[in-house]
């Protein structure tokens, strides 16, 4: 297994560690449980198109469904 040093700030490895309480992992598992995920979620592709556009008019009458909120 490869091996990674990362730093992180005291506040977020508070919140990771806590989140890795919950969920019954060590603060290791954790992040490596994050990292895979997010691999996996970029290795199937489903990554959201955005198109870019420059005038923010065509942008608010887009068809895109970029922050919509559902109709209840």
């Amino acid at each position: 297994m490869s091996q990674i040093t990362i730093s992180i700030d005291e506040e977020v490895k508070k919140i990771l560690s806590k989140r890795a309480d919950k969920n019954l992992f060590t603060l290791r598992e954790q992040i490596e449980d994050i990292l895979r995920k997010s691999a996996v979620r970029t290795k199937s592709g489903k990554t959201q198109y955005e198109p870019k556009l420059d005038d923010k008019l065509i942008s608010i009458f887009s068809r895109a469904k970029v922050n919509r909120k559902k109709k209840s």
